[in-house]
């Protein structure tokens, strides 16, 4: 008879829920390689990440290229931390009709962003079910440890409908590794000299002659970079000395960084810990943006998409925010339902209008993807990868040679199917699809973002990780690698008593254009597809493989000083 009680009450919260419902977003299967192992229990208990509408997000992306736009009277002129919280915010009207469902409902929520947009609530997998419409499932993958809890479809209450604009978990399905970096063949070596010529490894030296990057050391502590990290990639201080003694011994080994712990982080120092991301951004941003004051971000939150969230509400939290921010992990944006990649490609608007560069490795999948196999050579429908193709984000693809450098086989880049071409970028990209085979249409979204933006160098860069020397490669080595550069700017400018340079792209695509070096060889087929396979081609200009090239020290820096 309890029980039987229990059915009936869950069933006319149900039915009442139902009644009121309206639908939101679906999709009609789980991306490959997720299958269902059935109904999650009732019983578990879920955390919802909530997002709801701000006051005025066109506002805010009128302001953003106003102050990120050179030859604009307000060109620089970055917002306050009241500024952005002005814009995003949500109206009083969604704050109190999201309030009453919660009360009405007894649920409990916590405000996760400063501006308080987001909300989290904790309930039972069978509460959510019937509040909005779902049916979670835990959905396995054999490259994840435990399975996922998603819906295929979910719904709002007709009295949220207009004040919430994303529920998360529902329909995102997030890659399964979304680290970017893959192992070269010849991954593990031993310690050895590096040959003079970067035409065999990549080492800090090689980079800063490659790109004029200077090694004279920073000098404004209040100008920091942040490198991001999850799926446990910790990294580990003795890998950090040892790197910096074989190849910066110009600089001392002690050289130290700070800790960020987010959603239970952690730091572990035992040598079985050493993650190979991890190590390969802390090391390149310690050994190249030298005297930059680093910081090491670290996350315990298995969905991923709830740690970029509350990510990236930590830092537009701070009252001295980086001037740098670099993440090497993306995903298959399809992967992402199109309300939650635009509400999380909205809080990188809001970065950015601090005065915020966040950067995003390309991805390692060419045309393909985030990561590709053999089994998507074949594929004539490209996928385009997140965050990378948020227009808020500069995208760092990757370059493999010297004389000359040419796009990377895998490097990622190509056009998003859920966000359109911004104005900065609309030039540059009708210039590249002139250069496109007369019958090469129906491969891309040809009214969507292209990316990547910028590249550098992406292949066998020498790391350390648990005390033995690696090589290592994939655009996540690119992406650290621009940070450094943009950080090292960012430093000359704070001691002329300049502003940072904040949200890149505008300024790339005009002013800053010709501060790069082009590279016109290369096709984006992915690592593992012969280069017969469909994908783009490296061209004079901006092209979907490498953006505008690889940078050069001296004219970015007299570009960001005029």
């Amino acid at each position: 008879m309890q029980f039987r009680s229990k059915l009936l009450a869950l069933l006319s919260v149900v039915a009442c829920a139902s009644a009121s419902l309206v639908f939101h977003e679906a999709r009609a299967a789980p991306p490959k390689g997720f299958v269902s192992r059935g109904t999650t229990s009732e019983d578990q208990t879920i955390e919802l990440r909530i997002g709801l509408a701000s006051t005025n997000i066109d506002g805010l992306h009128d302001k953003l290229m106003s102050v990120s736009t050179p030859g604009s009277a307000e060109f620089r002129q970055w917002l306050s931390a009241d500024d952005v919280k002005s814009f995003v915010q949500p109206t009083s009207e969604s704050v109190a009709a999201f309030n009453a469902f919660a009360k009405v409902n007894n649920l409990q929520t916590r405000n996760i962003s400063p501006n308080g947009e987001w909300v989290a609530v904790s309930t039972t997998v069978g509460k959510a079910n019937a509040l909005f419409g779902a049916q979670y499932e835990d959905f396995e993958h054999e490259a994840l440890a435990k399975p996922l809890v998603r819906t295929l479809s979910v719904s709002l209450p007709s009295e949220l409908v207009g004040h919430v604009e994303v529920l998360h978990p529902s329909t995102s399905f997030e890659s399964p590794n979304m680290r970017l970096t893959p192992l070269p063949k010849s991954a593990l070596v031993e310690k050895r000299d590096v040959p003079a010529s970067c035409n065999s490894t990549i080492t800090p030296a090689c980079l800063q002659e490659l790109y004029g990057i200077p090694t004279t050391p920073a000098t404004e502590k209040s100008n920091t970079l942040l490198v991001t990290s999850y799926q446990s990639q910790w990294v580990q201080q003795v890998d950090i000395q040892e790197f910096l003694t074989q190849f910066r011994p110009d600089m001392p080994s002690t050289t130290s960084y700070t800790v960020q712990y987010v959603d239970g982080g952690l730091d572990p120092q035992e040598v079985y810990d050493a993650g190979i991301e991890a190590d390969l951004d802390m090391e390149y941003t310690m050994g190249l943006a030298t005297g930059v004051p680093v910081t090491f971000l670290t996350s315990e939150n298995f969905d991923l998409t709830s740690a970029m969230i509350d990510t990236a509400a930590v830092i537009g939290n701070y009252s001295k925010p980086p001037s740098v921010v670099t993440t090497s992990y993306a995903g298959d944006e399809d992967g992402f339902s199109e309300s939650l990649a635009i509400k999380l490609c909205n809080m990188y608007m809001s970065l950015g209008a601090r005065g915020i560069s966040i950067l995003y490795a390309s991805g390692d999948g060419g045309v393909r993807g985030g990561h590709d196999s053999t089994s998507q050579c074949s594929l004539t429908t490209f996928i385009p990868v997140f965050p990378s193709s948020c227009p808020y984000v500069t995208a760092v693809g990757a370059t493999i040679g010297v004389q000359p450098e040419i796009a990377m086989n895998l490097t990622g880049g190509g056009f998003s199917n859920y966000f359109a071409a911004p104005s900065y970028q609309k030039t540059a990209v009708a210039q590249f699809k002139e250069s496109l085979p007369s019958n090469f249409g129906g491969y891309f979204n040809e009214t969507g973002r292209g990316y990547p933006d910028v590249s550098t160098q992406g292949w066998n860069f020498n790391i350390v990780v648990a005390g033995k020397t690696n090589l290592i490669g994939g655009t996540s080595a690119a992406s650290p690698t621009f940070a450094s550069v943009i950080a090292l700017i960012n430093d000359r400018l704070v001691a002329a008593g300049k502003p940072v340079l904040g949200f890149l792209n505008p300024w790339i695509y005009s002013s800053a254009s010709s501060a790069f070096t082009d590279v016109t060889e290369g096709k984006n087929v992915g690592y593992t597809c012969p280069n017969s396979a469909i994908s783009f081609t490296a061209t004079e200009g901006w092209d979907p493989l490498t953006g505008f090239g690889t940078p050069v020290f001296s004219k970015l820096l007299a570009a960001a000083m005029a």
